[in-house]
């Protein structure tokens, strides 16, 4: 296989990112992610032998690389309850100069692990904070967690040198709808990139409601009714965000729109569950075990075949499909998808 062996699916998308999640663990208990009634204390997590170790994860990445592979996101569960992830992150850096490489964390661990991640190789990094307010962020994490440890985490990163910060925020009607411009104001300050997104139907346990989304256009009327914005262009082909910028500061926002305006047409991203599993889309069922073939011995030429074959067969656009008005257009079925976790966001 060359160095470049672009790859592309049935609707003619490469891949160009790979979401790499390490762990289905997690410190915190979010509704719409990991629901605290169904992930309790004694639920049973992955077993650390099911778990790629880092290395076959490197070796994966490595393998995905060769097809032109432009972006590794670490992701969980929470990436950053696994132990020495820097040594993950520092094996990716060494692979390919050019690969950016970014990590989503709910923040929780980063006072600690911020200069770590950054002396690691790590590039960008995306923090999920739902709110400011505290009381309302206790209850959406579940755990009772003052906002303050993630602020402080945030804070550190920066002093790190990481800069700026993206900020993913959830949005849900009734219950942090109310406290998002206080969020924009707060980041808008601070220079870092706040991007929120419509609250999103992924896996199945999280009692998802049409009812609990705030449309992208509600949201951008909140933020502009005070903060005017204007529309910036795409960085690039297949970025989920659409762009606007502050027009008195000139820093940047973002919405995330999968439910009202999906994005499925210009997709490039493939996940792999902490287990070896593939997802082909974040609404996907989990496919293609890598683990097996990778224990099992076979070389690197087999394990890409394996990868280029569920891409090219890749025909997902679940959003798209789910948004189609016409009465003979049913939403797709897929009572097992994976849930959120596994794959990350």
């Amino acid at each position: 296989m060359g160095s470049s062996s672009i790859i592309k699916d049935k609707f003619n998308r490469p891949l160009r990112d790979l979401r790499v999640s390490v762990t289905d663990k997690c410190n915190f208990r979010c509704p719409y992610c990991m629901p605290a009634k169904i992930y309790g204390e004694g639920y049973s997590f992955l077993p650390n032998h099911e778990l790629l170790s880092f290395e076959e994860m490197s070796r994966l990445i490595q393998i995905f690389a060769a097809f032109g592979l432009k972006k590794v996101r670490i992701t969980g569960g929470e990436p950053l309850i696994r132990p020495n992830l820097e040594t993950l992150i520092k094996s990716v850096s060494d692979i390919k100069p050019d690969l950016d490489i970014s990590l989503t964390t709910n923040g929780y661990l980063l006072k600690d692990k911020a200069v770590l991640l950054k002396e690691s190789g790590l590039h960008r990094l995306t923090v999920s904070l739902d709110t400011l307010d505290d009381e309302v962020f206790k209850k959406m994490n579940g755990r009772g967690i003052s906002v303050s440890k993630v602020i402080a985490g945030i804070e550190a990163a920066e002093k790190a040198g990481f800069f700026p910060i993206k900020i993913n925020s959830v949005v849900q009607k009734d219950v942090n709808f109310h406290t998002i411009l206080d969020l924009a104001k707060y980041f808008d300050e601070r220079g870092h990139i706040l991007r929120f997104i419509e609250y999103m139907d992924v896996g199945t346990l999280n009692s998802w409601n049409p009812k609990d989304v705030v449309s992208a256009e509600e949201i951008l009327s909140e933020i502009n009714g005070e903060l005017p914005l204007e529309p910036l262009p795409s960085n690039y082909t297949g970025e989920v965000a659409s762009r606007y910028r502050y027009k008195n500061s000139g820093n940047e926002i973002g919405i995330i729109s999968s439910i009202t305006q999906p994005f499925c047409r210009d997709c490039t991203r493939l996940r792999l569950s902490p287990e070896g599993k593939l997802a082909t889309c974040l609404f996907a069922q989990l496919g293609t075990d890598l683990r097996a073939p990778l224990r099992a011995g076979l070389n690197d030429g087999d394990i890409a075949e394996i990868i280029s074959n569920v891409w090219e067969n890749r025909s997902d656009r679940y959003s798209e499909l789910r948004s189609l008005k016409q009465t003979s257009q049913k939403e797709p079925t897929k009572p097992n998808r994976v849930e959120m976790y596994k794959i990350g966001g």
